[in-house]
């Protein structure tokens, strides 16, 4: 009986999942073709439904943070106030995970549009149009850049304006190697010239974006990895206080004073980590 309704419940779901993605394809071409005949303003248009790659997962942690301090309440039988500060701390620390895997994203696009420019360049001088020389960029690309450039070509070759198209494009890639990129061949398209020096230009600048940002990584990765080493040194001498003088270290954290300071102490930590966080987190 299981399987037949895990089937039904993935046919349903998947049905679902076209109708909503075909009712909205057809929704932003209607749009559009409203913007192109001045009945409706270019700002109302929903953004293309292409994937946000920088789309962020903040709530990810916190699920399974609660899930662990409600098991280790019904199966451990913890008191709620250490449950809800381990919670609290796993919630944080599976955060500061998220943000070092955002980060690293943020680094493959920056360095694949490098990439990309620099192939840009190289065709542009070989004698190519802009979008040829875009076209042969993009198809040596890989996702998640590919994608969302493909659909920038395919856009520009059924008609949209290029300058809204690469406006679009900066909207949905909020960063300000993708805003260089796109103001360069946005302004390329309504006044013209030579357009590789401007471009190899944007792409020394997002090279060198990528080097600082690393090196600042590097310098600030001391902070992240002190933090991780007081909360496990922490965690590891009350380990041995346990197995020291097990009897005592089990009525204090069992009496109302030891869980209210260990507890205290564990929400602590979870200051100190978005504290250093703060600290280390660039903005240039």
């Amino acid at each position: 009986m299981f399987p037949e309704l895990a089937a039904l419940l993935f046919v349903v779901v998947g049905a679902g999942g076209l109708v909503w993605t075909t009712s909205r394809w057809r929704y932003q071409v209607v749009q559009r073709c409203l913007v192109e005949l001045g009945e409706v303003a270019h700002s109302e248009v929903v953004a293309p439904t292409t994937a946000r790659i920088l789309s962020r997962a903040r709530w990810l942690p916190w699920l399974p943070a609660a899930i662990l301090a409600v098991a280790m309440h019904f199966l451990v039988s913890l008191s709620w106030t250490y449950c809800g500060a381990l919670g609290l701390l796993a919630g944080l620390l599976g955060g500061q995970l998220e943000s070092m895997l955002a980060q690293h994203r943020v680094y493959l696009i920056e360095t694949q549009l490098a990439d990309m420019i620099d192939l840009m360049v190289g065709a542009l001088r070989a004698g190519a149009g802009v979008i040829k020389s875009l076209e042969a960029a993009v198809r040596e690309i890989r996702n998640p850049l590919r994608a969302q450039m493909e659909e920038v070509i395919g856009r520009i070759r059924l008609g949209d304006q290029a300058p809204k198209v690469f406006e679009e494009l900066t909207a949905r890639v909020p960063l300000e190697s993708f805003m260089l990129f796109s103001s360069a061949l946005a302004v390329h398209w309504e006044v013209g010239g030579s357009l590789a020096p401007t471009l190899a230009t944007v792409g020394r600048t997002i090279r060198d974006r990528i080097e600082l940002s690393r090196r600042v990584r590097s310098m600030s990765a001391q902070s992240r990895f002190s933090t991780l080493g007081v909360l496990a040194a922490t965690y590891a001498i009350a380990a041995i206080m346990w197995s020291s003088d097990p009897e005592r270290m089990e009525r204090f954290l069992w009496s109302t004073e030891g869980s209210f300071l260990v507890s205290s102490v564990m929400v602590l930590q979870a200051v100190g980590i978005v504290w250093s966080t703060a600290q280390a987190r660039i903005k240039f």
